[in-house]
């Protein structure tokens, strides 16, 4: 066995390099992956095979994360086509997009206050669904022109959807707090 750190997470699975993932082919490559290289298959073998193991399970565990994730695949797509999305000196966001979070985040904190939210905090939760849904099918159409331009546009829709999926998570949090 030997690490295999030069392939892309998509090449280590066998799968073209593609924003569609089959996620049940996924699962069934992970499996089998995980049972040739797991740690305990190599625990009477050399120090060498063992900590390649470890490796090796480390490398396809995230690489399996972050491809089963929509949003971290279409991240980590973008990264291949050497595009940084966490470039702190690129802060332009589409003025509306940004105006829309502002709504967002108050209604989340009026909801805090609020008395019986389920509600309104489960309206918000539908909303932020479906404008995540719409961002990764824009994302999906973007990625797959794959023109400077096209790219351009996935990686703005990216940044959004990242904004959408952490709100999602705050909405998840309230919704636990408040039981």
């Amino acid at each position: 066995m030997r690490a295999a750190p030069e392939k892309n997470h998509f090449e280590l699975f066998g799968l073209p390099v593609k924003f569609d993932v089959d996620l049940a082919d996924l699962v069934s490559r992970y499996r089998e992956m995980q049972r040739r290289i797991h740690p305990d298959k190599f625990a009477h073998s050399s120090d060498q095979d063992r900590r390649v193991s470890l490796q090796m399970t480390t490398l396809v565990n995230d690489a399996f994360q972050i491809l089963k994730d929509p949003i971290r695949r279409g991240r980590y797509l973008l990264s291949l086509r050497g595009v940084d999305i966490d470039d702190e000196s690129d802060t332009s966001m589409d003025s509306a997009f940004l105006l829309e979070q502002m709504e967002w985040r108050e209604n989340l904190e009026a909801l805090r206050q609020a008395d019986n939210p389920h509600k309104k905090i489960t309206e918000l939760a539908n909303l932020i669904e479906r404008r995540l849904q719409k961002g990764i099918e824009n994302f999906r159409g973007a990625v797959a022109e794959n023109t400077p331009e096209a790219t351009l546009r996935a990686r703005d829709t990216a940044r959004e959807l990242q904004f959408l999926e952490k709100m999602r998570k705050e909405i998840d949090n309230l919704e636990e707090e408040m039981g």
